[in-house]
């Protein structure tokens, strides 16, 4: 036996070879490998990280991962049945410059990792430092002639600020703005906080907590002024056939002022401008007004408002019934029959430029070019010489029109 297989020995491992690569063949042929990218950037897992060290500056989130591997494996990335799995391990490291592996996990076998990109991550680990700083309100522009801020109070005072060492000491305060131009009462906002530097310029890669403060900001009006309401005052009627459609004022609102308290007091909740007269008016007035005042009663700012009075003419409608239709664009050699030869036509627009309408101004055609012999349901349309007219509707809608050859004499 022992004989036999020493003689024989190179033969079996040959065959065995044979056979292994046969069986090798046949598998890679019915599940080839192929090469791909992952079809998704996969998350960067971060792990062992010292809670009392923090990252300074951004590191890559994710990486980009080509694997080569059979085709049933791709099929089950594809279905969820295997997973893929980017870790950084932090474990150990202290404060100071890094170069970290990024390390492929995979859940389904056989896999190769052709490339990673990013294959290392260069970071910066400092200690987390938290300082609580107080906030500062910034406030902006004027408030309305007339009216002063008061004391603002904001919750929390304070805020706390965390991230790397190195950045945090750039830190000199911390800053909240709000803008008071023209307001005429208080304030209660919810406004976003700012880290600020020497300079006046933000830090950025610090966290705060809360990053919003509520500002209480009371908006008082001084003695002796007070905000009244405008009033339009208008004489006439616009000409006729004409509406009136709008009367407005700009600003809405006026700030007057008096040292007599009694007199501002005593004054009603709005003003009145001079007479504007809309006496044959038939279009849009844009113009200035001044403001009807008591003696000792002093407008503050503009003495003229802006008043802009809207004016339109009545809408109307009118019916031309038996219009004739013209024929337009008939090919030579064809003569036409229409049915109905007359439509009623149903207008509408302002009322004067209907009453002042022709017969002769309104105009029915049907446009015939390019149609040979046959029958044809024709849309007519309708002309007319007023812009502001507009046509409602044409009775009936359609017009049958009948096209025929034109018979020629016999010689």
């Amino acid at each position: 036996m022992f004989r036999w297989i020493g003689t024989n020995l190179r033969t079996l491992l040959l065959a065995f070879a044979l056979a292994l690569a046969v069986w090798v063949s046949a598998v890679t042929a019915a599940d080839p490998d192929e090469t791909r990218a992952y079809p998704n950037p996969v998350a960067i897992d971060f792990i062992g990280q010292d809670p009392g060290l923090v990252v300074n500056g951004q590191l890559p989130q994710k990486v980009q991962i080509t694997l080569r591997a059979p085709r049933s494996v791709w099929d089950k990335f594809a279905s969820g049945d295997a997973t893929l799995r980017a870790v950084a391990d932090l474990t150990g490291l202290g404060s100071g410059r890094h170069s970290i592996p990024v390390q492929i996990q995979v859940s389904a076998r056989p896999v190769r990792v052709i490339s990673a990109s990013p294959q290392f991550l260069d970071l910066v680990l400092e200690p987390l430092v938290t300082r609580s700083m107080l906030v500062e309100l910034n406030l902006t522009g004027q408030a309305a002639i007339g009216y002063q801020v008061g004391t603002p109070a904001m919750d929390p005072a304070a805020v706390v600020v965390s991230g790397p060492e190195s950045i945090v000491s750039k830190v000199d305060h911390l800053q909240a703005a709000m803008d008071v131009t023209n307001t005429r009462q208080g304030i209660q906002a919810k406004i976003k906080v700012a880290a600020v530097d020497a300079a006046g310029s933000q830090v950025a890669g610090v966290t705060l907590q809360p990053d919003s403060v509520n500002l209480d900001l009371a908006v008082t009006q001084q003695g002796g002024y007070r905000d009244l309401a405008v009033k339009v005052v208008t004489a006439g009627k616009p000409a006729s056939g004409y509406r009136l459609t709008s009367v407005a004022a700009f600003p809405p609102l006026v700030t007057v002022y008096s040292s007599n308290l009694s007199l501002i007091d005593s004054l009603p909740g709005y003003v009145e401008t001079n007479p504007l007269d809309l006496s044959g008016a038939s279009d849009n007035i844009d113009t200035n007004l001044s403001i009807a005042l008591p003696p000792g009663v002093t407008l503050i700012g503009d003495q003229t408002v802006v008043v802009q009075v809207g004016i339109a003419p009545f809408e109307d409608s009118r019916q031309l019934s038996y219009r004739p239709v013209v024929v337009v664009g008939l090919g030579s050699g064809l003569q036409v029959h229409l049915s109905p030869v007359t439509v009623d036509v149903i207008l509408s627009g302002p009322a004067p430029d209907l009453n002042s309408l022709q017969i002769s101004d309104v105009n029915v055609q049907v446009d015939l070019t390019g149609l040979g012999p046959g029958t044809y349901q024709l849309t007519p349309t309708v002309k007319t010489i007023k812009q502001r007219v507009t046509v409602d509707s044409i009775l009936p809608g359609t017009v049958e029109v009948a096209l025929s050859s034109v018979a020629l004499p016999t010689p």
